[in-house]
């Protein structure tokens, strides 16, 4: 969604007319996951990738198609699709994109969501009649756009669908298939400390799609000169910082200034917020004079087992960059459930 966002935003203020193609459902080694998403101009300019480039030819071929006749279309390719072996979807997977005519009203919506970093779902018929009507509900369950011609019988089936989907695909509604599509938060990273390591980790973090803040009440290393276009640069001990730019499922902890008045605060505020990732870069030895501290405290040994340290999967870490990518693929993998 975000990759997309600024040009399909310039597109719609040019007044193109402007095709929207989302990955619906995958199967097997398929390169984009659900989701996924592809805009084309009524000039055939693209923005973004339904299939890492295997069938994108073809998509802009059908969302050309439905740029003419104003109807959405449900496309499905394989590698037993003749279609599929010409441009190349040949890596053993399947994938099913939904090609629509860009509903503008829906799309403001939804770009507000992304751009504020709120959730939001959107569920969309992919088959027979009604074919395209949408809603678009907030985390919440407020209707922030419904299709003028979307009943109430339907809107209701819709938020029922909806409910427990923790991603992107396609679920059975009566007899009628529909594409769920989430718009999630960003990841927020919080690196505590603006110490050297975490130069090169903002700046992989922000590539990969993370916002990404420092709190280090040490001015002189959280600094914009050594971290520009952070998200949040917070002068203040962590007890104090954390609250203020919050903890939750979107949370990851890096802590990484090896002072117990840093650290500590840190970890005695996050540990119980129930956050999916505590990171500390250390020492074993180190960490058991912590440990012993985190007790003294009254946090205990369930919440003590959630730290993970020495920070990051073991590479063979040297360099503050290669400590970087560890500490970040540890981080990845965790977001992945793995």
């Amino acid at each position: 969604m975000r990759d997309i966002l600024d040009t399909m935003n310039r597109w719609l203020a040019e007044e193109r007319d402007v095709a929207l193609a989302t990955v619906a459902k995958t199967w097997g080694s398929a390169p984009r996951r659900e989701g996924s998403k592809m805009g084309v101009s009524g000039e055939t300019s693209m923005i973004g990738s339904v299939s890492g480039g295997c069938v994108e030819g073809a998509v802009v071929e059908e969302a050309i198609a439905g740029l003419r006749d104003g109807q959405p279309r449900l496309l499905k390719f394989g590698v037993a699709d003749d279609l599929a072996w010409e441009v190349g979807l040949t890596c053993g997977g399947s994938i099913e994109v939904f090609v629509e005519p860009l509903d503008a009203l829906w799309w403001d919506a939804l770009a507000d969501l992304a751009l504020n970093d709120r959730f939001g779902a959107t569920i969309a018929i992919m088959e027979g009649e009604q074919v395209g009507e949408k809603v678009l509900l907030d985390g919440a369950g407020a209707v922030l756009y419904r299709s003028p011609n979307l009943d109430d019988g339907l809107l209701a089936q819709m938020r029922a669908v909806v409910v427990g989907c923790k991603k992107s695909g396609v679920a059975v509604m009566g007899e009628t298939r529909v594409m769920i599509d989430l718009q999630v938060e960003r990841p927020h990273l919080i690196l505590v400390g603006g110490v050297h390591v975490a130069i090169p980790l903002y700046a992989m973090a922000t590539e990969v799609g993370f916002r990404v803040s420092i709190i280090d009440p040490r001015a002189a290393f959280a600094s914009e000169e050594r971290f520009p276009d952070v998200a949040n640069i917070v002068h203040s001990y962590p007890d104090k910082a954390l609250p203020q730019l919050g903890l939750d499922r979107s949370t990851y902890l890096a802590v990484l200034t090896h002072d117990p008045k840093i650290d500590d605060k840190a970890l005695i505020t996050a540990l119980p917020a129930g956050i999916p990732y505590i990171g500390v870069l250390s020492s074993g030895r180190t960490h058991r004079q912590r440990v012993a501290r985190l007790k003294e405290a009254g946090i205990s040994d369930e919440l003590i087992a959630q730290i993970r340290t020495p920070i990051g999967i073991d590479i063979g870490a040297g360099t503050p960059e290669e400590i970087a990518v560890c500490i970040l693929a540890e981080i990845i993998a965790v977001r992945n459930g793995m």
